[in-house]
């Protein structure tokens, strides 16, 4: 089975904002820092999830059990019930559900944000470099 942490996060609502990836298993544990450019914390939840399957997608995991972990409840409840209220959210999520159905074992899992720290500390540190490189 492989873990997916999922964060994403913003400075401002809009502002920079970044994707925090931390992906364990198989005896590996890998992390990845993403800046996303301007957007709003919740845009930043999805495109934290869309990247992180991408990647699991790159890396062949798709006959392999594949765990996501979320601390965020607007995209877990988005993903549970292939929902979303906000329109502005609905090209996200069909994005994320379409590659999430590529994967034969995908669960997604709502955490408390304290089992979340590592990919939180990932998203802060993409807008991090995602302000300094602006500058």
């Amino acid at each position: 089975m492989i873990e997916v942490y999922i964060d994403g996060a913003s400075a401002g609502n809009p502002g920079p904002s970044g994707a925090g990836i931390f992906i364990k298993g198989n005896g590996t544990a890998e992390k990845y820092a993403i800046p996303l450019g301007i957007m709003s914390n919740h845009e930043a939840e999805y495109h934290a999830f869309i990247k992180a399957l991408e990647i699991c997608l790159e890396k062949g995991y798709t006959h392999t059990v594949l765990s996501f972990r979320t601390d965020s409840e607007l995209v877990n409840k988005a993903v549970e019930k292939e929902f979303v209220k906000n329109k502005l959210y609905a090209p996200l999520l069909e994005k994320a559900l379409d590659l999430a159905n590529q994967f034969d074992l995908f669960f997604m899992k709502w955490i408390p944000s304290i089992e979340n720290k590592t990919a939180d500390e990932l998203a802060r540190a993409a807008i991090r470099k995602n302000t300094n490189t602006s500058e």
